[in-house]
């Protein structure tokens, strides 16, 4: 049994030791703030240079959405199209396995045409 499941159970080991290592990282330090990498690295280059972080400024305008829900539907919306196409890839890799069927040729290779 275990043989025909092993992409079943990694994935549940892989959920298993995230939430093991979230549950000890959150107990060993309770009060802990959890920033994102952007806010501490802005934090940082101004302590380094003296500069506020108001007066950087990226080199390309980004777009910033109205609102915070906008922020989050657009977030949500890249999540699930990615959850999409990694289901296709995979389903079809399984699909290949298990009825055999070759991939296609992406273009003919007869040279003698």
């Amino acid at each position: 049994m275990l043989r025909n499941h092993w992409l079943e159970v990694l994935a549940v080991v892989a959920v298993l030791t995230y939430v093991g290592v979230f549950l000890a990282t959150t107990m060993m330090n309770p009060t802990a703030e959890f920033a994102g990498s952007d806010t501490r690295g802005s934090q940082q280059i101004s302590q380094i240079t003296g500069i506020p972080e108001e007066d950087f400024h990226p080199l390309i305008p980004q777009w910033v959405p109205p609102s915070g829900e906008i922020e989050s539907a657009l977030f949500t919306l890249q999540a699930a199209v990615g959850g999409i196409v990694l289901g296709y890839v995979f389903g079809s890799w399984r699909a290949q396995r298990r009825y055999g069927v070759a991939p296609a040729p992406a273009h003919n290779l007869d040279t003698n045409v």
